[in-house]
C-alpha cells in the first residue's frame, strides 16, 4: 500500500470535530460586551476541541474567531466562514475557511446546516432567522439571556409546537460551554 493510500485510510478512520455555529450581531449592532463575550466564546470553543462556524463578517463573527485564533489550542481550520456575498476579502481576518456563498441572508441556513449545536448571542433578526433555521433543522440551540436581542428573547422557550423542548438558556460562556457539551452527548 502506498504512503498515500495509509494517510487517507487514518484520514477516514478520524472521527470529525464537532462544529459550533456561533451567531450573534454584525459589526454594526454589536456592542463592546457582546464582542467580549464572543472572543471568550470563541477561545472556549477552540480549547475544547470544537470548530467554529460562522457567518465570517465583523462583530460578534469576528469576535468569536478572533478569540479562536489567540488560544495556544488552535488549529488550521478552527474557523469557517460562510458569507453572504461572493467577494472571499470581505470575512473577518481571522477566519480559517472562507466560503463566499453568494446566498446573501439565505447563507444562515447554511450556518445552522453545517454546525452540531447553535449558539445565539444578541443579534437582530439575522441571528433571529438562524435561531428559526435551527428550530426547523432539529438542531440544538443554545441562547444567551445575559446579553439582550433576539437570543434574550428566546431563551428557555419553545418555538411552536412542532417541538415539545425549549431552546437551552445560559447567561455566561461557562454555561453555555456545559450546555454544548450536554448537546454533544446527548
Amino acid at each position: 500500500m502506498s504512503s498515500f493510500a495509509v494517510e487517507a485510510n487514518m484520514t477516514l478512520d478520524t472521527p470529525r470535530r464537532p462544529r459550533i455555529a456561533l451567531c450573534g450581531p454584525s459589526t454594526h449592532t454589536c456592542t463592546p460586551e457582546v464582542y467580549a463575550f464572543g472572543e471568550k466564546l470563541g477561545a472556549f470553543v477552540v480549547e475544547a476541541g470544537w470548530g467554529i462556524v460562522c457567518g465570517g463578517l465583523g462583530g460578534f463573527m469576528e469576535a468569536v474567531c478572533k478569540g479562536a485564533k489567540g488560544v495556544p489550542e488552535t488549529f488550521e481550520g478552527a474557523t469557517l466562514g460562510l458569507l453572504p456575498g461572493t467577494d472571499a476579502s470581505a470575512a473577518n481576518i481571522w477566519v480559517d475557511i472562507v466560503v463566499p456563498t453568494g446566498l446573501s441572508f439565505a447563507r444562515n441556513s447554511l450556518v445552522v446546516l453545517a454546525a452540531d449545536v447553535v449558539v445565539a448571542v444578541g443579534g437582530g433578526v439575522g441571528t433571529l432567522s438562524e435561531v428559526a433555521y435551527a428550530w426547523q433543522y432539529g438542531k440544538p440551540i443554545i441562547a444567551v439571556s445575559s446579553e439582550g436581542g433576539w437570543a434574550a428573547e428566546v431563551a428557555g422557550r419553545t418555538l411552536d409546537n412542532r417541538r415539545g423542548d425549549k431552546v437551552l438558556s445560559a447567561s455566561t460562556v461557562e454555561e453555555v460551554m456545559e450546555r454544548i457539551r450536554e448537546a454533544l452527548m446527548a
